[in-house]
């Protein structure tokens, strides 16, 4: 296996040996070699030691570990009509966070020139200079093709098709890398570095003013050939044909069940609500009409996620998004557990997710530092 100093800071980062005797152990490099290769990491500001650990008699190894202060990461998850930004250390621990308001069917230009504003003056509020910022991890609320980091038609995202968004942030942010996902794959990433062990297979459901799933694979993200997977706001269902999606086709998951659908049904009843936001505070309020028109939501997204259930045949399903709630959950449960086979569901663990509104920007720093900080790009930094 190759043995750089970045393979050895994959070792160090993954804890799979956080002492110079594991990874002589791991590595198979002689004493003088590692020793060379961790000084490298130590004079570069990689990893620190942190001392003695072990046995509380004898001599104590040295235990290194990643310096997660050694950088900052900048990243902004948007959605349709708002932008969390987040600046994070290398582990993922969010420094500061805050909103800003935006419409994405303004188009790309205006939203990406208002993002890149918002974290301008985030980093001049935190004293962040921008030569500490190691990247920068930019999600949005449809697929993203994975070769080329752009939109790839994007059904509530008018305009954005193709956009180089990467290109746009990184010409207002000079020199810093931009990594690009789709909302639910961040937040999987996001939720599946949270949980203490690697899953085999987990899936993220958000739900919020659309619909859709991110899916890690052994503990990485599964995005299909072009960024389309797990697009189950989409899938159409035979019993409402009429209901138009705003992708322009009738009976779309999301055209009946999405925060977006459910804010409409909420109009009709004369409760102001425009999206999943606004339903998901509803039912954090106790309405009762919001309650009911949430699993009845749940109940429809069950119906399409029985079949993710039974092909992909996860671990864990957890829940996210603005309308993350126990009425969706329990709608959910509902026709979920009643249209799998038992065996598909016997060891699947159905639950909301742990970080909350936090979760997407969670999971594009951590894309962002295993990105900038892979074996590959420390070697090539460093010297393999």
């Amino acid at each position: 296996m190759p043995t750089g100093p970045g393979d050895v800071l994959a070792l160090i980062r993954a804890g799979e040996a956080t002492t110079r005797g594991a990874l002589l152990e791991q590595t198979g490099l002689s004493r003088m070699t590692l020793s060379r290769r961790v000084d490298t990491l130590l004079s570069a500001g990689l990893v620190v030691d942190d001392g003695g650990a072990g046995a509380s008699s004898g001599r104590r190894a040295r235990l290194l570990r990643f310096h997660a202060d050694h950088a900052k990461v900048v990243a902004v998850a948007v959605d349709t009509t708002h932008a969390r930004i987040a600046l994070t250390d290398l582990v993922a621990q969010p420094v500061a966070v805050e909103e800003i308001a935006l419409d994405v069917t303004d188009g790309p230009a205006p939203t990406l020139a208002a993002i890149t504003a918002a974290v301008t003056a985030l980093l001049e509020r935190t004293a962040t200079p921008v030569s500490s910022v190691c990247g920068f991890g930019l999600s949005i609320p449809g697929p993203v093709d994975p070769l080329t980091g752009r939109p790839n038609q994007p059904p509530m995202m008018p305009g954005w098709d193709g956009y180089p968004m990467a290109d746009e942030v990184a010409a207002a942010l000079p020199g810093i890398p931009v990594v690009t996902a789709n909302d639910a794959d961040a937040a999987a990433i996001g939720e599946e570095r949270s949980r203490p062990s690697t899953t085999r297979a987990m899936c993220l459901l958000k739900v919020a003013t659309g619909i859709g799933t991110g899916i890690i694979i052994d503990g990485r993200p599964y995005r299909g050939l072009d960024g389309g997977a797990g697009d189950i706001g989409h899938v159409r269902l035979r019993d409402h044909p009429d209901a138009l999606c705003q992708c322009g086709a009738r009976g779309c998951l999301a055209a009946v069940a999405s925060g977006r659908a459910v804010a409409a049904k909420l109009r009709e009843r004369g409760i102001p609500a425009q999206s999943g936001r606004d339903v998901g505070r509803l039912v954090a309020h106790g309405n009762a009409d919001a309650d009911q028109l949430t699993r009845e939501a749940g109940q429809l997204i069950g119906e399409v996620l029985a079949t993710v259930v039974c092909v992909l045949n996860p671990e864990v399903v957890v829940v996210g998004g603005a309308m993350s709630s126990a009425p969706l959950l329990a709608g959910l449960r509902e026709t979920l557990y009643r249209l799998t086979p038992a065996r598909a569901t016997r060891h699947l663990t159905l639950e909301m997710g742990r970080l909350g509104d936090d979760a997407a920007v969670v999971g594009l720093a951590h894309a962002v530092v295993d990105e900038v900080f892979s074996a590959a790009a420390v070697n090539a930094r460093l010297g393999a």
